[in-house]
């Protein structure tokens, strides 16, 4: 099975001023979102050996293919975990590689390509308000420069498979929260990106329509694409029974094998209206 991430004995610090603004959390999308960007931290930063450390001897790999459940209480450091996957933030100790190349202390200037192979889903959606629901799809793809035949033809069929195609050029404040989530899922694996990290995607709607986005996360993607899903809802694990699950306790990370890997449930697979 083929590794993406690999975490070797990786700590991380977060230095003074480096804390995103409450509500504003970063996304490693390489598209515009609101609110303010915090620095990224980098090893050498002056900081970093004074400041809290927040993630503790994280040692584990995560496999193409496999959806993983980020459990633990609040405070434990699942966020923190999602920046370093996302490169929001780098380890101010051990190693960290993300898709062959170690990221500790690569050149930002490479840092872009990088992070355009990784899609986010906020708790939030993070919907850019004055784009239209097909626009807001369509971000990661102008980003990454394809030509807008091949981008419409992409975005029209995502919202084909997200059954949202009579709502694409709808305002996102016209959506449900659902919807507006669902748009968000769609934006992060239009891509078709090789990993896609979502903060509790689900934490703002109703128990419905929470259930439609978690089959979203389970087929939007395919055979290669690994998904690490943050989430406070233990009961995920009856309804995911294959998902792997990746348990944060105090910045520590605990069982990471509780459960073997195993592949995404079949793109293919309908999604319920």
């Amino acid at each position: 099975m083929t590794t993406i991430v690999q975490f070797e004995n990786v700590g991380l610090r977060h230095a003074t001023g480096t804390e995103p603004a409450p509500g504003a959390q970063p996304g490693p999308m390489s598209v515009p979102v609101p609110g303010p960007v915090p620095a990224m931290v980098a090893p050498d930063d002056p900081d970093s050996d004074t400041a809290p450390e927040v993630l503790a001897d994280i040692t584990v790999s995560l496999h193409a293919g496999v959806f993983y459940l980020l459990t633990g209480p609040g405070g434990a450091g699942k966020t923190s975990f999602l920046d370093l996957l996302g490169l929001v933030r780098r380890p101010t100790r051990g190693t960290l590689h993300l898709f062959g190349e170690e990221v500790t202390a690569l050149p930002r200037a490479r840092l872009p390509a990088l992070r355009r192979r990784i899609g986010m889903v906020h708790r939030d959606g993070r919907l850019l308000p004055h784009l239209s629901v097909a626009q807001n799809v369509a971000l990661p793809l102008r980003v990454a420069g394809l030509p807008p035949d091949e981008i419409d033809r992409a975005v029209a069929g995502m919202l084909a498979r997200i059954d949202m195609a009579d709502r694409a050029h709808a305002l996102p404040a016209t959506l449900s929260a659902g919807a507006r989530q669902q748009v968000a899922i769609a934006r992060a694996f239009v891509a078709r990106p090789a990993l896609v990290v979502a903060d509790e995607p689900a934490g703002m709607v109703d128990p419905a329509a929470a259930d439609r986005l978690l089959v979203l996360l389970g087929t939007l993607g395919d055979d290669a694409t690994t998904v690490v899903m943050a989430t406070h809802d233990s009961r995920l694990f009856t309804r995911l029974p294959r998902a792997r699950m990746l348990r944060l306790d105090r910045g520590r990370l605990h069982d990471p094998a509780a459960r073997p890997p195993a592949a995404i449930p079949d793109p293919a697979a309908p999604v319920p209206a």
